[in-house]
């Protein structure tokens, strides 16, 4: 895992060597055991290198292919560079210079071309390369986000980075703010591709090459869909269950194995549930020693799952370490999470995946973890729920009137009434749940459609004008054409896939991993697992209400079932206890109201009204509380 970084296309202003070094500087963390870089009439290429393959100093980026016309900088990891080795051993000599899959990626792009080397590379990347010869940049980014790539032609030619920060230290300071992006943001707490935090600031979409050449637009073009994948999974359709769960076990273990490969120490995140059980699983099955594995806890057990974790790391025999976080842990990261975090980000489990990335790294250089199965397999409780959400809600007479009276009403008139309908809800007033959930419920009944419901239930904010000081002119960022589905439970996964993948899950554990320089690999995300999971009929993903089928008849070969049957937690975290506790005076002074005066970009009323109502025990607003604490916790990491 690296940074990267450079621009071209800037003979007029050459980088300097203070804007090089502070570039690379601020990519420290992602790539911690050496830097270099390359430079030549208008163009420069930076890299920051975190050894994983090939120690030695045959591994060193930038790097030139064979025959001196193309220079790469890379982040990531070719899984199958072995088997393109190969084959390109068998089409014609190559004077390998040593083990690197970066030596490899660029042989095969000298021999194939970069969508030809691309088409076979399995892995995850940000990839910069320059054609001496044509004088053409060339960006690609692996088919689902793993790995950021950011780029600009602010200052002229073309600037690219695996950081905001870096794209800041080579075009300069003073970026503006993007209001599109900001509203963007309030509304699902990450910010989409293409988008960025700043104007003229981009991210290259998963799955696409960006080529630029002197005097001419950049050029965007995909190299892969996931389109693709949903086309040609419909036409071979899986009949036989059997055959279908023998296949997924052999792919499984050979996606596992591939990103097993490692120069360095390696384990996995290990949270007790299906995907992480299912990786850790296979890769102690296919190994001689102790997987080293981690969790992370919480002391509250409405929200601790370390316990089952440890239950199926004592059944595979790993070497299990596990860490509870504290309130005062998180009193101590979350400061840091503006700056780490890049642009604005408000998942609120980005803090355990930081601490357990944090613990991971005293161990290990590589973990493996189980992400990327709720999107291939249909895992999300949401997507049964949705529909029969709808189902429900459509027949309410006056819904919608309905839900704004709900929204609207006071909490403790709310949890009065609630609690006159019997023992059950009395029990959850008591404990201040059940009016947050009505109060939830009740924004929901105003959606018109099952998509426009589907929105508000992955909605920080489902209308960010009521919050942004300025916004009656931002239109709705375009959302992709989606293939015509005759499922409405395809097409919710599809549109995760997508979208909440990539801009909410894998960023995340990108920023909190490298943040402590810790290389991360996702096997459920090798591109063969999805077109895999695109040949499943919807009843091998769900079946009896439960997601995520045939993965559990994998799993059941290798992990007793009951270890893993419970109810799906997801990776939550005891936020409201810690907003009202010791990160109290952290937040109100992150909204202040005259703070969030000065800097003209959000109504302060709106803001400190939401605080109120979540101190006053309104947890149904507390994805809107974070979202406001990321976005200032930003603005005070950039001194705005």
């Amino acid at each position: 895992m690296c940074g990267i970084a450079g621009a071209v296309g800037r003979a007029r202003r050459p980088v300097s060597a203070g804007e090089a070094r502070a570039a690379l500087s601020s990519l420290s963390h992602r790539g911690p055991d050496s830097e270099g870089a390359w430079r030549d009439d208008g163009v420069w290429l930076g890299h920051r290198r975190l050894s994983v393959l090939d120690l030695t100093p045959s591994g060193h980026q930038p790097m030139a292919s064979g025959c001196g016309r193309f220079l790469i900088v890379f982040n990531g990891e070719i899984y199958n560079h072995a088997d393109m080795r190969r084959e390109m051993d068998t089409v014609g000599s190559v004077n390998w210079k040593g083990r690197s899959d970066t030596e490899v990626l660029v042989e095969a792009i000298a021999r194939f071309g970069m969508d030809g080397a691309l088409k076979r590379a399995n892995g995850m990347f940000a990839i910069a390369v320059w054609d001496r010869s044509e004088r053409t940049l060339t960006l690609a980014r692996d088919r689902f986000g793993e790995k950021p790539l950011y780029y600009t032609t602010l200052g002229g030619g073309l600037t690219f980075a695996s950081e905001l920060g870096a794209i800041e230290a080579l075009v300069g300071p003073g970026l503006g703010i993007s209001r599109a992006a900001l509203a963007a943001f309030f509304k699902t707490a990450y910010i989409p591709a293409p988008q960025t935090i700043y104007e003229d600031v981009f991210k290259l979409p998963p799955g696409c090459l960006l080529t630029w050449e002197e005097g001419e637009l950049p050029e965007i073009t995909p190299y892969w869909t996931l389109d693709q994948a949903v086309t040609e999974g419909r036409r071979d359709r899986f009949a036989d269950e059997a055959e279908a769960t023998e296949a997924l076990d052999e792919l499984l273990r050979d996606a596992v194995q591939q990103r097993m490969e490692a120069d360095v120490p390696l384990g996995a995140f290990l949270s007790g549930g299906v995907d992480s059980s299912l990786v850790t699983a296979l890769m102690q099955a296919q190994t001689g020693r102790a997987v080293q594995t981690f969790t992370a806890g919480f002391d509250n057990p409405e929200f601790n799952e370390a316990e089952h974790a440890r239950a199926v790391a004592d059944h595979l025999g790993t070497a299990h370490t596990e860490f509870r976080v504290t309130m005062a842990d998180a009193r101590d990261v979350a400061p840091t999470l503006g700056a780490m975090f890049d642009e604005p980000f408000a998942d609120a489990s980005q803090i355990p995946t930081f601490l357990i990335s944090r613990l991971a790294r005293q161990h290990v250089t590589v973990c493996l973890s189980g992400d990327g199965g709720d999107e291939m397999f249909g895992g999300y409780v949401r997507y049964p729920g949705v529909p029969r959400l709808w189902n429900g809600f459509r027949k309410v007479p006056m819904r919608r009137a309905v839900g704004r009276m709900l929204e609207a009403a006071p909490m403790a008139v709310l949890e009065g009434a609630l609690a006159g309908l019997g023992p059950v809800a009395r029990q959850f007033a008591a404990k201040g749940r059940l009016a947050p959930h009505i109060k939830r419920a009740a924004g929901w009944m105003q959606a018109r459609s099952q998509d426009e419901l589907y929105d508000f239930t992955m909605s920080s904010w489902a209308d960010p004008s009521r919050l942004m000081a300025d916004a009656g002119d931002i239109l709705p960022g375009e959302r992709p054409p989606s293939p015509e589905f005759d499922d409405d439970i395809e097409r919710l996964i599809w549109r995760d896939t997508m979208e909440y993948l990539p801009g909410d899950i894998l960023c995340k554990v990108d920023r909190a991993a490298m943040a402590s320089s810790l290389e991360t690999r996702v096997p459920l995300l090798d591109p063969r697992i999805a077109a895999f999971a695109w040949r499943l009929p919807m009843e091998m993903k769900l079946r009896g209400g439960q997601g995520k089928w045939l993965l559990r008849k994998v799993l059941d070969r290798y992990v007793p079932r009951q270890l893993i049957e419970r109810p799906k937690m997801g990776f939550s975290v005891p936020l409201h206890g810690w907003l009202v506790g010791d990160l109290r005076g952290w937040a109100e002074d992150l909204l202040d109201p005259a703070v969030v005066r000065r800097q003209g970009l959000l109504k302060a009323d709106a803001v400190g009204k939401v605080w109120r109502r979540y101190l006053g025990g309104d947890t149904s607003v507390e994805a809107r509380v974070w979202t406001l604490l990321m976005w200032q916790s930003w603005m005070a990491a950039r001194g705005r």
